[in-house]
């Protein structure tokens, strides 16, 4: 096995590389783009088995993605303080150390599992599956996913959700659409946070952030939310709103929804994240 960096080997796909695993053994002249592939087809074999079971049981997966610090936490918490009564909710924590989100959800009285990938910069299939053990779906309505602050390597990652969630603080820059492309590009939903701050910032352009959104060719909504003050957040929870209603409506036809995992960030891993044996 050729070295390679913690983003693509994860504490869920470990023991496909590790002895006696699958992809333990190479034949000569394969290099570690070979194993990215590998891991990547096993990555999208179990995103397919989670959504099977989120679809059988009814349940609708959001995946949350952002910079560290954009607010998905506090994002979260405001969002089952004003839909606990309407919805039952669980949530899964991704973060290299500590269990303090996780902690943060369950004193809201909502089921978190915290999933600790440790040098990994994203979750994967594998490890939210493993969690799915730790979780009943048949009390879940919707289950949010709480991905590793990062914004590039969680959106070439298919978990098994129907949605991709990316927040964008207008303490980052209105050009972050533009710097990243990959994960802005994967987005069904992007939430620009902590919208009370513009009143002390000169240099955050919300129509610009959006502009930026779509010079990518994405249609998705872009909509402000503000945890400071609960009314901001009624746009986002209409979205909600909107979206378990058609979910809904799709699993009474049979259908499913795979969100728009990223062939840019498959690259990008390929050529920034491996090299090829001596």
């Amino acid at each position: 096995m050729c070295d390679t960096c913690g983003c693509n080997i994860t504490p869920g796909n470990r023991h496909l590389v590790a002895p006696g695993g699958k992809f333990s053994r190479m034949d000569k002249g394969k290099t570690a783009v070979d194993v990215l592939q590998n891991l990547l087809s096993e990555n999208d074999h179990q995103a397919a088995h989670n959504r099977a079971h989120f679809d059988q049981q009814g349940v609708l997966a959001l995946n949350l993605m952002s910079s560290p610090g954009a607010g998905k936490t506090s994002l979260l918490e405001h969002t089952i303080d004003a839909i606990k009564d309407r919805y039952r909710i669980a949530v899964i924590e991704g973060d290299l150390e500590t269990e303090n989100d996780a902690q943060r959800i369950r004193a809201k009285g909502v089921p978190a599992f915290q999933i600790t990938t440790g040098n990994a910069c994203h979750l994967d299939a594998h490890m939210v599956h493993d969690a799915l053990h730790q979780l009943d779906l048949r009390e879940i309505d919707i289950l949010f996913i709480e991905n590793v602050g990062n914004l590039v390597c969680p959106a070439s990652f298919d978990l098994g959700q129907h949605r991709n969630l990316t927040l964008l603080s207008v303490t980052e820059g209105d050009d972050k659409p533009a710097k990243y492309p990959v994960m802005f590009r994967a987005a069904d939903l992007v939430l620009l946070t902590k919208t009370d701050l513009l009143a002390v910032l000169d240099d955050f352009d919300p129509d610009k952030a959006t502009q930026a959104v779509r010079h990518l060719a994405s249609d998705a909504p872009v909509l402000r939310v503000n945890t400071r003050q609960p009314a901001q957040l009624a746009p986002w929870l209409e979205w909600l709103d909107t979206e378990v209603t058609a979910h809904r409506e799709r699993l009474a036809r049979g259908e499913s929804l795979r969100p728009a995992i990223q062939p840019e960030g498959v690259r990008l891993h390929q050529h920034t994240h491996t090299h090829s044996h001596p």
